[in-house]
């Protein structure tokens, strides 16, 4: 087991383990740097709760967002990477050295530091969703899919995201509604495909959902048409919410420039305005949310926080 030690001056400090984070921790592992990764919560981030990941290049056939995850990890281990649960709750500077205050108020110091904190669903807003959170609602399809084995299913949102869980959501619900506010799909081509040649799979355009409703689980939706005003219900058990991710970076303010949305600014090499702070993947202004960008945005931050070091130690 790794334990965190308040004595050591890390070479980089990571925070955050899906694909931007642990490919900067293998680099930085295979450069000799002493490497801390800090995940407060599962390894892979979001990618770990995608069911296949299809366009990730060296995988023909797929591979699960789960498993692709602990390869990246294993890899990146077998060079020396030290993975711990922890979590950053502030960052602060003083000279060179760039100070994280954890969760449960260790200090730890490195000569560099990796955001890479990812981000989190976006939610509705609206009234019933944080009431029937696990009784119903849910924003993981390939944990909670199950669940609704023989039951109706409505996802929420038009994007990739949203058309790759309400296909695999297929397996269990008797019938999936594909809920968009407008009238097509954002969603990659082939996946839009896919989704219109399942026949369990219904698509209800120019449609927002108002309220959920149920008892002491979801038993409805209140659901209004964006162009003409009318009021419907849906009858659904389950709700999956795909509406977009939004940054892990509320850590961040006042450390490290941000812009509207929370998303961390940097230039093209991963440089944050504090010198020796760098940041990759989806909590990073411009991010794609694609496992491959985030891959090559973590190995850019890793190979400049290798270069700081070499001239400012």
């Amino acid at each position: 087991m790794v334990e965190i030690s308040e004595d050591i001056l890390y070479d980089c400090i990571i925070v955050g383990g899906g694909p931007a984070g642990l490919t900067a921790g293998l680099y930085c592992a295979r450069a000799k740097l002493n490497t801390l990764l800090l995940e407060k919560g599962t390894i892979g981030g979001q990618i770990a709760i995608t069911d296949l990941v299809e366009n990730y290049p060296g995988f023909p056939e797929g591979i699960s967002g789960k498993e692709l995850s602990l390869r990246f990890k294993a890899q990146a281990e077998r060079f020396g990477l030290k993975v711990v649960k922890a979590e950053a709750v502030k960052l602060e500077k003083e000279g060179k050295e760039i100070f994280i205050h954890l969760r449960n108020d260790q200090l730890i110091r490195a000569k560099t530091v990796i955001i890479a904190s990812g981000s989190n669903p976006r939610r509705l807003g609206v009234p019933g969703e944080s009431e029937f959170l696990n009784r119903g609602v849910s924003y993981c399809a390939t944990c909670d899919g199950a669940l609704f084995e023989g039951s109706p299913i409505a996802v929420i949102g038009g994007g990739d995201s949203a058309t790759q869980e309400a296909l695999f959501l297929t397996r269990f619900g008797s019938v999936v509604y594909l809920i968009h506010r407008r009238d097509t799909l954002r969603a990659q081509k082939h996946l839009q495909e896919k989704v219109f040649s399942n026949p369990k799979i219904r698509f209800i355009p120019d449609t927002v959902v108002e309220e959920i409703k149920g008892n002491h689980a979801v038993e409805k939706l209140i659901l209004k048409n964006t162009k003409t005003g009318q009021m419907s219900e849906l009858a659904v058990e389950g709700v999956f919410i795909f509406i977009g991710l939004e940054p892990n970076t509320g850590f961040l303010k006042g450390f490290v420039e941000l812009d509207e949305n929370g998303y961390v600014i940097t230039d093209e090499r991963m440089r944050t305005n504090v010198e020796g702070v760098f940041a990759a993947g989806d909590c990073r202004k411009g991010s794609t949310g694609q496992v491959a960008v985030a891959v090559g945005e973590g190995c850019i931050a890793a190979i400049e926080a290798e270069k700081y070091i070499e001239h400012n130690f």
